[in-house]
């Protein structure tokens, strides 16, 4: 499979994912979720790696390269995003991370002369475009339960800092480990690495006694298994697709096409709240699709 429908791939897990983490990360708190997440897909990753002899690909180099992506994307972005999640909602919330999209475009062109002309570059800027008018458009109005889902919990400006936090974070990561994944490494033992160091740094922070991390409420099974379950699709199985891709594709390129994750929230929303989104969002989404097709055929 290209590296595009790889990326494609993990923004449509990453699409389904956020609406799972909407009730568990805010009965625990963005901590005590990215924790638990965390420990989760450690398990996971470790396990994979070991039934596929991964790890004896693994060198010190390459670990630590990694360790540094885990803790600056994982730990420091992730739990931005679902902090983010918790205040705005997923919807204006991936409005805000998908600028990683562009973050990733500079840093790409910058540190690794990746360069985006021609239709590509046409099909880039139309699935940005799409995307940030699908999702700007995307809410309508007196929809008891989509105001719950979307609806401002605390301060929109805190919301807004942290969702832009995240996407820098997501860039920076993926940046830290592009050179690693153009080795031999195998990418499901370098994703365990980054799950771990970032697992490792949330219970360093639980451990210290610090109040922000501790869990709003108490942890049960039903919200365990809502974790676990989002775990798998967005950072088991979604996170080392992105790694898959990083191999062959530009960094810029790999965050673009994964950043359409809001344009597939879209309809997963109009499932969950019965509301069908306003003909704005749709254009959005027509033009984000016209674009991704661009890209594929190019």
């Amino acid at each position: 499979m290209n590296y595009e429908w790889l990326a494609l791939a993990a923004a449509f897990l990453w699409a389904v994912s956020s609406l799972i983490s909407v009730t568990p990360s805010r009965h625990l708190g963005a901590f005590a979720y990215s924790r638990w997440r965390m420990a989760c897909v450690t398990v996971m990753l470790s396990s994979m790696a070991w039934l596929n002899g991964g790890w004896a690909s693994m060198q010190w180099d390459y670990a630590s390269v990694m360790m540094l992506s885990g803790v600056i994307g994982i730990f420091i972005g992730d739990t931005a995003l679902f902090a983010c999640f918790n205040r705005i909602g997923p919807r204006r919330g991936g409005l805000l991370f998908a600028c990683h999209a562009v973050f990733s475009a500079l840093l790409g062109m910058w540190l690794f002369g990746e360069i985006l002309q021609g239709w590509k570059l046409l099909g880039s800027i139309a699935v940005f475009a799409g995307v940030a008018v699908a999702i700007s458009f995307g809410q309508r109005r007196g929809n008891e339960r989509q105001q719950h889902w979307e609806g401002n919990h605390g301060s929109l400006a805190f919301a807004i800092l942290l969702g832009l936090t995240a996407a820098l974070c997501q860039s920076l990561g993926a940046i830290i480990a592009k050179p690693v994944m153009q080795t031999a490494v195998d990418p499901i033992a370098a994703s365990a690495v980054r799950m771990a160091s970032a697992f490792a740094a949330h219970s360093i922070l639980r451990l210290s006694g610090v109040p922000l991390a501790k869990p709003l409420q108490p942890i049960n099974l039903r919200i365990l298994l809502q974790v676990a379950l989002n775990g798998l699709l967005a950072m088991a199985i979604g996170m080392t697709l992105i790694l898959y891709a990083l191999r062959d594709g530009d960094v810029g390129m790999v965050a673009l096409l994964s950043s359409t994750s809001p344009i597939m929230i879209l309809p997963l929303l109009w499932l969950h709240t019965r509301q069908r989104p306003p003909a704005a969002a749709w254009f959005g989404a027509i033009i984000a699709v016209l674009g991704t097709m661009l890209i594929l055929t190019n």
